[in-house]
């Protein structure tokens, strides 16, 4: 077994400590906003969402949601500076529905230049890195730009972002991506990434991943992640797509994943391997396939079939068909079915799905009824259900209303109901912000 906790031992950077980063991050979005007071285009939405459900122990709980997305650009002679601020918060209206009643936080919130020559872009603040192995949200630096040759680089740097950790993070955590692309044929990247808590590393991580189009009608796609503290590799997965004709499509994909070595640095209990859910030494190897055919520009049908096997977990089967009818005035319908052919008695069952949406003008309208039958009884109960019910109206072109209505009865809950309300607003001005 290879799970790592690291507890932190010495000082970190002076820009890591949450006061330190805190003060940095306000300071950093005053000069976001003395940006946008003089940018030529100012734009944002807001969607506020009101959930009504039951709690496990009779709680009436009423969460009010509002997600704030603020955008504002202006242009150089050489490029075009922007800014992109989000962030989230939540009250309780009812009966405390996590530990605390009021709760929030900034999601992204970073300056960003982009050159009018060789893609070149930088970003400076909160944002979201996506670079090869990394996927990371970070308060500080990244770069990226293509160089001579078909050669694209990428780099950043900063404090690693953690919402409520059950285990500590690093302070530092840094690393880029090397790609070479020759654009109608393939790309293939090579990426490293280091996330350390002075002087130790607690991530360290590298990985390849590619492109290719050898023909006209396919593409090969995936990844390769390789951690080089546990000394194993974290997970392969590739995927392979045919397209013969525009109406029809085959699909292959393969997976491997070493859970020891992908989980064996987390920072929230749920995913450490300590917890029950995935045991420790457990590997997963996934190889499937699918067909989509597009029978007419009305009807389209598809098939797949995956085949699961778990070192510890067991083995599993899982297959179905999907038929869909669509109309351009705003009909779309369906049904499925897929059966799941599994090691225990939860992953033994018929999965059935219809659905139905249909477009009036500035009104919509969706039913979505799902069902799940087991072989045999899960907690006294063979057969469990959702019915969703969803309706939308769009009062001009910037503000829509919807509520969604879901019947829940599981085999781990009875006669679940569950109620929401949302309302989105877009706004804007300049030239660009509309």
């Amino acid at each position: 077994m290879k799970i790592k906790i690291t507890k932190k031992t010495g000082d970190p950077p002076p820009f890591a400590s949450k006061p330190m980063r805190t003060v940095l991050l306000s300071c950093f979005l005053v000069l976001l906003l003395h940006q946008a007071a003089s940018a030529t285009s100012i734009s944002g939405n807001s969607t506020t969402i009101l959930r009504m459900r039951e709690g496990m122990d009779d709680e009436n709980l009423f969460p009010l949601y509002e997600y704030l997305h603020l955008s504002a650009s202006d242009t150089t002679k050489n490029g075009a500076i922007s800014l992109e601020i989000g962030g989230w918060g939540r009250v309780d209206l009812g009966d405390r529905s996590f530990d605390h009643r009021e709760e929030g936080d900034i999601q992204y919130g970073f300056l960003s230049y982009r050159a009018n020559r060789n893609n070149f872009r930088v970003d400076a603040g909160r944002q979201w890195v996506v670079e090869g192995v990394a996927t990371e949200r970070i308060d500080g630096l990244s770069l990226r730009s293509d160089l001579a040759a078909g050669f694209t680089a990428a780099a950043f740097v900063g404090s690693p972002v953690v919402t409520q950790p059950n285990f500590n993070d690093g302070d530092l955590i840094y690393g880029g991506r090397l790609a070479h692309s020759v654009p109608k044929y393939y790309t293939i990247g090579i990426s490293a990434l280091r996330d350390e808590s002075s002087p130790d590393a607690v991530r360290e991580e590298e990985g390849i991943d590619l492109w290719l189009h050898p023909i006209g009608m396919v593409d090969i796609s995936g990844r390769s992640t390789y951690n080089s503290l546990s000394d194993g590799w974290m997970e392969h997965s590739y995927t392979a797509s045919v397209t013969p004709t525009d109406s029809l499509r085959f699909s292959a994909s393969l997976q491997n994943v070493h859970y020891d070595d992908y989980f064996y640095h987390v920072t929230t209990s749920a995913l450490s391997l300590t917890n029950g859910i995935i045991l420790p030494g457990e590997e997963m190897w996934n190889a499937g396939g699918s067909i989509g055919y597009n029978a007419t520009k009305n009807i389209a049908v598809s098939a797949e079939y995956n085949h699961y096997e778990y070192d510890i977990a067991g083995n599993a089967d899982y297959y179905g068909a999907t038929g869909s009818f669509g109309t351009a005035g705003g009909l779309a319908v369906g049904a499925s079915f897929h059966r799941m052919d599994g090691s225990t008695n939860r992953l033994r069952y018929n999965q059935y799905r219809v659905w139905a949406a249909q477009k009036f003008g500035p009104i919509d309208v969706a039913l979505d009824f799902f069902d799940v039958d087991f072989d045999r009884s899960i907690n006294g109960r063979e057969n469990t259900f959702s019915l969703a019910g969803a309706a939308g109206y769009d009062l001009t072109p910037n503000l829509r209303v919807a509520a969604d209505l879901d019947y829940i009865r599981s085999a781990d809950f009875d006669n679940e109901l569950r109620g929401l309300v949302k309302v989105t607003y877009a706004f804007g001005i300049g030239k660009e912000g509309k």
